[in-house]
């Protein structure tokens, strides 16, 4: 019988595949951007938060803060480096108006980053206080990047389309929140159990959306008037 350690590896690279196609999931999304130099009706909200917790996670995984995680840090420094192509792409083809929102959250979580990498440092010195204040931290930002995907789920109800809502991007939002819940689970990790259990619940609710207006969706490249009409609501 395997030993805990070794299923726990095998999941942990699993995931990270898994982690890595999502991270790679809106490429089709972000070649349409290119494609039409514009980004249309897509939200920057999923990609911004995502940096964020990724360098969270990285931090996480480090061994001063806690020992036997690598492979946590590993894929999140890849995909840290994927979602910071994405938002470049991003302020490329954005109005000016979105530009600076998207280079003002950037901002704001650059400072809020060093400032978590400071207090983890020089005031929490054992890596027990260390997991529980940075896995803190990770929890909440985690369920910032699987729910921040609601503005595109109201988006969706609303006009009762999902050509803004990438497939392939809830399908690995899903899985990924699945592997990491049992990763988390093998050896009890509750600042991981938490955010990913959440993002499973995440991923199914965005599936649902998709079965259930798939079929009232319109696949034209022209603007899609009831979607136009949602982003101009208050």
């Amino acid at each position: 019988m395997m030993n805990p350690n070794a299923i726990r590896n095998i999941i942990g690279i699993i995931g990270n595949v898994i982690s890595f196609g999502l991270f790679l999931s809106p490429v089709p999304t972000f070649w349409r951007i290119i494609k039409n130099k514009s980004v249309e009706q897509f939200k920057p909200d999923p990609y911004v938060a995502t940096i964020l917790n990724c360098a969270m996670w990285i931090l996480y995984g480090l061994p001063f803060v806690h020992p036997n995680n690598i492979l946590v840090a590993t894929i999140n420094g890849i995909g840290l480096f994927i979602e910071l192509v994405y938002v470049i792409i991003f302020l490329i083809y954005s109005d000016g108006l979105k530009r600076r929102k998207i280079t003002i959250a950037l901002f704001i979580e650059a400072i809020f980053f060093v400032v978590v990498l400071l207090i983890t440092r020089y005031v929490f010195h054992s890596t027990d206080h260390r997991t529980i204040f940075v896995g803190v931290l990770c929890v909440i930002f985690n369920i910032m990047m699987y729910f921040s995907p609601l503005t595109v789920m109201r988006q969706v109800i609303k006009s009762k389309s999902v050509k803004y809502m990438p497939f392939w991007l809830s399908v690995t939002n899903f899985l990924n929140g699945a592997c990491w819940t049992a990763y988390a689970c093998i050896h009890i990790d509750v600042w991981m159990v938490i955010p990913n259990g959440l993002g499973t619940i995440s991923g199914v609710i965005q599936l649902i959306l998709y079965a259930c207006f798939y079929k009232s969706t319109q696949w034209t490249d022209q603007p899609d008037t009831k979607v136009s009409q949602v982003q101009l609501e208050p």
